[in-house]
């Protein structure tokens, strides 16, 4: 299934350089051919980018309905 730009996106796995850990929320802001790889964002609660990344199609997927949000507090730190 190929995204489009502006989806709500999961991430299917750690980034430990970027902070981000599995089950994080992103967007897409970029598609890449047919859709093989993909520029995500992943913003803070007051829309601060902590990363932009590009990434495989393996390591995203849409956010499903009746899903819920979840937050964490980013630690820069960690990358």
């Amino acid at each position: 299934m190929m995204l489009s730009e502006h989806s709500m996106v999961v991430l299917n796995r750690d980034i430990t350089e970027a902070g981000l850990h599995s089950g994080d929320v992103g967007a897409v802001v970029h598609v890449y051919g047919t859709g093989d790889s993909y520029e995500v964002e992943f913003v803070d609660g007051d829309g601060t980018t902590v990363a932009l990344m590009t990434l495989g199609s393996s390591d995203v997927r849409p956010i499903h309905s009746g899903e819920l949000l979840h937050t964490r507090r980013w630690d820069a730190a960690e990358q």
